[in-house]
């Protein structure tokens, strides 16, 4: 394990916060890229237009095995301990199968969530997991007989990492599939997993994917890594496959309605105090973050966009919100039950995706030519962003109704998307909305974000996967 050499004389993510004056001027000034947080794998393979076609039109190859921090939980207590930091059921979680396990704060805040799959009565994996500092936090302050293995991501270790992750997705993943096993991997349901032999390797295969086309995720020795790669990508050929760069991959989140990380509930509540003084530099090497600054994750985040506060709290997201009500197992005690249970009740806002006029994105990107004001140039296709997260205003008859997020161009219907968290009584399919797009005032302490006049989007109303979900279908 790699590990920096004055980790110890590090402030913790406590001094971090008192020493700022700001909180969301400080996460503004950071900026940095998306995929910037992606290492060892390319920001294209080939070019994103193609790779991005391929994930819709014929199959797609990603490699999740360099960005994502894993973990492994085994002890008598790891059912106590999920049960208490999880919204999920796990007396109906069967070894074989996965869930997506969601955790949050006293106040139903989201915390973090992932795939994790059960192996055995005492034993739980997570080929990438959101939130591992909180996990191992509770175990290292409660009563848990429970062992944490997390490897972070590669750009954190000495050498290779532990598993590869490799999904396969797409119209024609399937029939790739046939061609690379005799293992009846057809049968294998949604958040299930067996072990399977792929072109001659052992791997398992888990019915899971970041893009809502049929196919699955490979966990397996990284020996085997090249090797199995090498064979999927020359029996692929015949059917059209791409490797994905990270720059392709980072779109899949938003046509499968997932709202990738922002900021974490922990920076002003008085129950995330013991947890803002323990995490510090030391443990943000040990147990898992995306790039290699020495601070902890929570004090590196970046974000930008229309939406002005200068709260903090306003920046937060509710578990609820972002679509995983169904996930919610009532009948335990879990971290933030009586703040789930009110929202369930009375739901005050509703994850949707939103699809934008392309009229307004020509007007806004033509606005670089000729004469006039200039708006925020859309940059960095095809998942756009200047920053880990962006928080747009939504707006009806100019009443501000929710928070534009994660936005991306979707070749499907070659249009641009964004998910978005809405007032329940504007989340009807086909409902007119606008998103203010540019920074405030058209200028950000971002440097990366150019001088500009903020305009409106007009924007439709659809479900978070517009196009449904055809993962684990046979």
């Amino acid at each position: 394990m790699k590990l920096t050499t004055d980790c110890m004389s590090l402030k913790n993510l406590d001094q971090w916060v008192k020493e700022q004056e700001n909180l969301v001027e400080s996460f503004r000034k950071q900026g940095g890229y998306y995929e910037g947080h992606f290492p060892v794998v390319p920001n294209e393979q080939t070019n994103w237009i193609d790779e991005v076609r391929a994930i819709a039109e014929t199959a797609a190859l990603a490699d999740l095995s360099h960005h994502m921090t894993s973990l492994r939980l085994t002890g008598p207590d790891v059912v106590r301990l999920l049960k208490r930091l999880c919204v999920n059921d796990f007396d109906n979680f069967e070894i074989g199968k996965a869930k997506q396990i969601v955790m949050c704060n006293h106040e139903g805040y989201h915390m973090g969530d992932g795939p994790l799959l059960r192996l055995g009565d005492e034993e739980f994996y997570a080929p990438g997991m959101h939130a591992t500092k909180w996990i191992q936090y509770n175990i290292e302050t409660g009563d848990y007989d429970v062992t944490a293995e997390i490897e972070p991501p590669t750009s954190l270790l000495p050498g290779d990492p532990e598993k590869h992750v490799l999904q396969l997705q797409g119209p024609n993943a399937y029939d790739i599939l046939d061609e690379l096993t005799d293992d009846d991997f057809r049968n294998i349901g949604f958040y299930r997993f067996e072990e399977i032999e792929l072109a001659g390797y052992e791997t398992i295969a888990l019915g899971h994917g970041m893009s809502p086309e049929a196919g699955f995720e490979f966990i397996g020795s990284f020996e085997n890594y090249d090797g199995l790669i090498e064979a999927i990508v020359e029996v692929g050929e015949d059917y059209g496959l791409k490797r994905l760069g990270s720059r392709t991959y980072v779109s899949n989140s938003v046509r499968v309605g997932w709202v990738p990380p922002h900021p974490r509930p922990v920076y002003d509540l008085d129950e995330m105090e013991g947890y803002r003084q323990w995490a510090d530099g030391e443990k943000e090497e040990k147990y898992g973050k995306w790039g290699t600054s020495e601070e902890p994750l929570e004090a590196t985040f970046s974000l930008e966009g229309s939406f002005e506060s200068n709260d903090v709290r306003d920046y937060y997201l509710r578990s609820i919100e972002l679509g995983y009500g169904k996930l919610v197992d009532l009948d335990h005690d879990f971290i933030g039950k009586a703040a789930i249970e009110a929202e369930i009740e009375n739901p005050e806002r509703e994850l949707v995706s939103l699809i934008w006029d392309n009229e307004d994105v020509h007007r806004i990107n033509n606005s670089l030519f000729g004469e006039g004001d200039n708006h925020k140039f859309m940059n960095n296709l095809p998942r756009i962003g200047w920053a880990r997260q962006a928080y747009d205003e939504v707006l009806k008859d100019d009443e501000s109704i929710g928070i534009s997020h994660s936005r991306s161009f979707q070749w499907d219907i070659r249009q641009m998307t964004s998910l978005a968290v809405l007032d329940t009584e504007y989340t009807e399919p086909g409902t007119e909305v606008t998103v203010v797009w540019g920074e405030p005032g058209g200028e950000s302490p971002n440097p990366t974000i150019e001088k500009h006049v903020q305009t409106d989007i007009s924007a439709t109303v659809q479900p978070p996967r517009y196009t449904g979900d055809k993962r684990g279908s046979n």
